[in-house]
C-alpha cells in the first residue's frame, strides 16, 4: 500500500509546540502496538491488522521534563516513536486520503510501566497513563510535502543511540492508521496518534536522561523535531495498597529490556529443558547447554574478562603471533589462525576479548525482518566494551561491504581494539582513517544488503576457518591473528614469551657470528649458556 507524497522544492516547515497547553493539548492520544519489522522480530508475534490503546490527555509532557519511576518499582521502559498530529477531521476516510488528514509529525516516548501491566488486561491505563508517560514534540514538522514512508525516529539514553529506524517498511503505513481508526470514530482536530516503536525499547534506571528525535532525512532542509529530552527519577511514593501493586515476572523483565539476554535472564530453551543451570550440560563458566532433538549442543562461553591484566597484555605484546601459534600447535590445537583477513594498518598489533556477529546469506523476506532498523550488525556495534575485538563471520564473502566508517567509529568509541571480518569493508579510506585496526579480506563499494542479514550477536561463530567464541582471545600481528582458548591463555603465553626471549638471544649469538648448528634449535650446551642469560635478565 503506497502512501508517498511528492516531496517540494521549498523544506517543510518546522513549529515549536507546547502539547502541555491546553489550547494544543489533543483531545485524544491514541497509540500502536506493534509496526515496525524490528520491533515485530523481537516480539515474536505478527499481527495482522492494527491493533491500539488510549493515553490520557494528563500523561501529556514537554521537552526537559522529568519522569517518575514510583517506588518499589524496577520496569519503567522507553519507546521512542513518530507521532501523527491529525490536521483535519476525519471519519471513515480510505487508506488512500489517510495521510491528507495529517498536518504535522513530531517526536513522542510512549512510556510504560510494565510492572503494572499484569493490572490491565490489555487496556494500558495504568501501565502508560501515569503523569509524563506521553512527552511530545519539542516541534511540529509539516505534513505537506513529506513523503510518510521516508521518517526516521532515534533515541539516545544518556547520549548513546539505542534506536535507529526509518518507516520505509512499516507494516501499517501512516495513512491506514488514519483511516482505520477514523472507521469507529471521528479523528477530530489535534488528536494524536502513535505509531509503534523499533527495536531498542528498553528499561530506563533513575538518572537517566532519553532523547528521541524525529527527521526527515531526504527532505529539503533535513527537517528536526529537535530532541524531546525526558529524565528519569525515583519517587519516594509507592503505589498505594488500594488499588494493584507491583507485579514482576521474567515474561515482563524480557518484554520491557527488549530481550533475555538484556534482563540478565537466563535462555529461554534451557528453561523450557527444566534444567537449572547447575544441572546443564556445559563446561565450568559457559551458558547453559541448548536441548536440541534430545541432545544437549554447547553454546557459547560466557567471556571471563578478568583475563588481560596488564602484566599479561605486556608479555603478549612482547611476543610474535607466530610463536603464540607455535605453542598452540604444541597443545594439538593445529586450527587457530583466522586465515585470509589482512589489516588495515601495518604494524597496529591487536589484542583483545572476541565480540562475535554472525551474517547470514541474504533472503529477502528475512532481510525486511531482521536485516533494517537497530538490527544485529548495529547492536554489535554499540554494545562494545572496552578491550573487545569484534569478530566477523560473514561466510568470506567479498561482494559487498560488512563495515563501513560509521559503525568502525561507533566502535571506537565504545573501546573496541580491532574490528575483524572475513568479508569486505565499504568506505575503505574512511574506515582507514577511523584509526581502529581492521582486519578484513577486501574492499568493496555494496552495502551489507546485497548479500548479508545480520543475524546474531555473542555465538559461536566461524571467521577465516576457524571456530570463535565470544571471550576468546585474539591476537594479530602483520603476520596474522589466533585465536587462544581462554583456558590455556596463561601457559600458552608464559611459554610463548619464554620462547621468544629465547628466539631473541638465539638471533643475538648467530649475529655475533656463531653457526646455527646445535644453536637453533640449542641444544644441551647452549640451554645451558641461555639459563644463565635468563637467569641474569630476572636478577
Amino acid at each position: 500500500m503506497t502512501q508517498s507524497t511528492p516531496t517540494p522544492d521549498t523544506a517543510p516547515t518546522v513549529t515549536e509546540v507546547d502539547f502541555t497547553d491546553r489550547a494544543h493539548r489533543p483531545g485524544k492520544v491514541l497509540a500502536l502496538h506493534l509496526n515496525y519489522p524490528s520491533r515485530i522480530a523481537q516480539r515474536g508475534r505478527s499481527p495482522k491488522f492494527p491493533g491500539y490503546f488510549i493515553k490520557a490527555g494528563t500523561s501529556i509532557a514537554r521537552t526537559g521534563a522529568d519522569i517518575e519511576r514510583p517506588a518499589g518499582t524496577e520496569l519503567l521502559a522507553y519507546e521512542g516513536e513518530i507521532a501523527l498530529v491529525i490536521g483535519t477531521e476525519a471519519r471513515r476516510v480510505s487508506p488512500e486520503d489517510g495521510w491528507k488528514h495529517v498536518s504535522g509529525i513530531t517526536a513522542a516516548n510512549d512510556w510504560g510501566l510494565y510492572d503494572l501491566r499484569h493490572a490491565d488486561k490489555g487496556s494500558n491505563v495504568k501501565n502508560k497513563s501515569g503523569d509524563g508517560y506521553t512527552p511530545l514534540g519539542p516541534a511540529v514538522i509539516a505534513a505537506e510535502g513529506l513523503d510518510p514512508a521516508a521518517l526516521r525516529v532515534r533515541t539516545w539514553v544518556n547520549g548513546e543511540i539505542v534506536q535507529d529506524d526509518t518507516t520505509e517498511d512499516l507494516v501499517f503505513p501512516f495513512g491506514q492508521l488514519v483511516a482505520d481508526l477514523s472507521q469507529l470514530m471521528t479523528l477530530e482536530v489535534g488528536d494524536v496518534i502513535l505509531t509503534g516503536t523499533p527495536a531498542g525499547s528498553s528499561v530506563a534506571q533513575p538518572g537517566d536522561t532519553v532523547e528521541v528525535e524525529v527527521d526527515a532525512p531526504t527532505a529539503p532542509g533535513t527537517p528536526s523535531t529537535g530532541r524531546l529530552i525526558t529524565h528519569v527519577t525515583a519517587s519516594e511514593h509507592p503505589m498505594a495498597p488500594y488499588g494493584h501493586g507491583p507485579q514482576v515476572d521474567d515474561v515482563q523483565r524480557e518484554e520491557a529490556w527488549g530481550s533475555r539476554e538484556a534482563a540478565g535472564l537466563a535462555p529461554a530453551n534451557t528453561e523450557a529443558a527444566g534444567l537449572a543451570p547447575a544441572e546443564a550440560k556445559d563446561a565450568p563458566g559457559e551458558r547453559p547447554a541448548v536441548e536440541e532433538n534430545g541432545h544437549y549442543v554447547p553454546s557459547a562461553p560466557q567471556p571471563d574478562r578478568t583475563l588481560l591484566t596488564d602484566e599479561m597484555k605486556r608479555k603478549i605484546n612482547a611476543t610474535a603471533v607466530a610463536t603464540l601459534t607455535a605453542q598452540l600447535q604444541k597443545r594439538g590445537i593445529q586450527n587457530a589462525t583466522i586465515d585470509g583477513p589482512r589489516p588495515t594498518h601495518p604494524g597496529q598489533r591487536v589484542l583483545g576479548y572476541a565480540k562475535t556477529l554472525r551474517y547470514v546469506p541474504k533472503r529477502e523476506d528475512l532481510f525486511t525482518q531482521f536485516g533494517r532498523g537497530f538490527n544485529a550488525q548495529k547492536r554489535a556495534m554499540d554494545s562494545v566494551e572496552q578491550d573487545d575485538v569484534v569478530v566477523m563471520e560473514a561466510r568470506g564473502e567479498h561482494g559487498t561491504g560488512t563495515l563501513g566508517d560509521v559503525l568502525a567509529m561507533r566502535a571506537k568509541v565504545r573501546g573496541a581494539n580491532a574490528v575483524i571480518t572475513d568479508g569486505g569493508v565499504r568506505d575503505s579510506a574512511a574506515v582507514a582513517e577511523v584509526g581502529l585496526q581492521v582486519y578484513s579480506n577486501a574492499a568493496h563499494p555494496a552495502v551489507l544488503g546485497r548479500r548479508h542479514i545480520p543475524w546474531e550477536v555473542g555465538g559461536t561463530i566461524a571467521c577465516g576457518g576457524t571456530t570463535v567464541q565470544p571471550g576468546d582471545i585474539i591476537v594479530g600481528d602483520d603476520d596474522g591473528l589466533v585465536v587462544i582458548p581462554p583456558g590455556l591463555l596463561q601457559e600458552v603465553v608464559d611459554d610463548a614469551y619464554e620462547q621468544e626471549l629465547q628466539d631473541a638471544w638465539v638471533y643475538e649469538q648467530v649475529t655475533a657470528g656463531h653457526p646455527v648448528d646445535g644453536l637453533f634449535p640449542p641444544n644441551a650446551e647452549w640451554k645451558a649458556k641461555f639459563a644463565e642469560h635468563r637467569k641474569s635478565l630476572d636478577d
